[in-house]
């Protein structure tokens, strides 16, 4: 091997070392300042919720009158949080996905269902 080949192999290889080291340094770095921008995004109502998990639903014990109430939806498909008898409430909540509708300004229990899902059942105590 001559030296000028040796001397450009050589080259070569320190070249590819720095770029495995800059490629390396800022993959580092990006999941740090991802994970910060998610944990802000997902951050955990404060008000009233009702959770949706395994195709169930999960109730707050009661709400106040014209509360926020935040759907939280666990499941990988759409369901939707609808009053059973008048038009009191109706939200659709994407799979994984929160939704919020306001709470019926009138004190009482009100079933709801999934329109998707008949099975699903729930009350909503207003107090």
């Amino acid at each position: 091997m001559t030296p000028r080949i040796l001397t450009l192999s050589v080259a070569i290889l320190f070249a590819a070392v720095l770029l495995v080291a800059a490629c390396s340094a800022g993959t580092t770095k990006a999941p740090s300042s991802m994970s910060m921008t998610s944990m802000s995004m997902t951050a955990a109502p404060t008000g009233p919720t009702i959770g949706i998990a395994n195709m169930k639903f999960t109730s707050p014990a009661s709400v106040p009158p014209g509360a926020k109430v935040t759907v939280t939806n666990s499941d990988g498909v759409e369901h939707t949080v609808t009053a059973d008898s008048g038009k009191a409430f109706d939200v659709e909540v994407d799979e994984n996905g929160t939704a919020t509708f306001t709470a019926p300004n009138q004190p009482g229990t009100y079933a709801y269902h999934c329109t998707y899902h008949p099975m699903m059942h729930g009350q909503l105590v207003v107090a």
